[in-house]
């Protein structure tokens, strides 16, 4: 038998491999989800920093949403403005940003 790749062969991608499955098993029994793991150790004040750290960025993209970049098309001029403009422009910002 020739090697190298073949036509078909192999797992298909996407498919989870055993060890995969058997640990998505473990987590569906045990009622504890990857994601529910992840922000329990980033609630333990008693884990250690690095671990909640690694705890937070992983789990991060499971609880909010990634900002899209986009495109400034308007004028924002603020060395004319007072200062109680510039605070107003900023409230109505943040209240956009909800």
């Amino acid at each position: 038998m020739a090697g190298g790749k073949r036509e078909g062969a192999g797992r298909k991608a996407g498919v989870p491999n055993k060890r995969t499955r058997e640990t998505i098993a473990k987590a569906e029994k045990a009622g504890v989800t990857p994601l529910d793991y992840m922000l329990k150790m980033l609630r333990d004040e008693t884990a250690e920093k690095e671990d909640r750290m690694w705890a937070a960025e992983k789990a991060a993209p499971y609880v909010h949403a990634k900002l899209a970049s986009i495109e400034h098309s308007g004028t924002l001029d603020v060395t004319t403005q007072t200062k109680e403009q510039r605070d107003a422009a900023v409230a109505a910002a943040a209240r956009a940003d909800r």
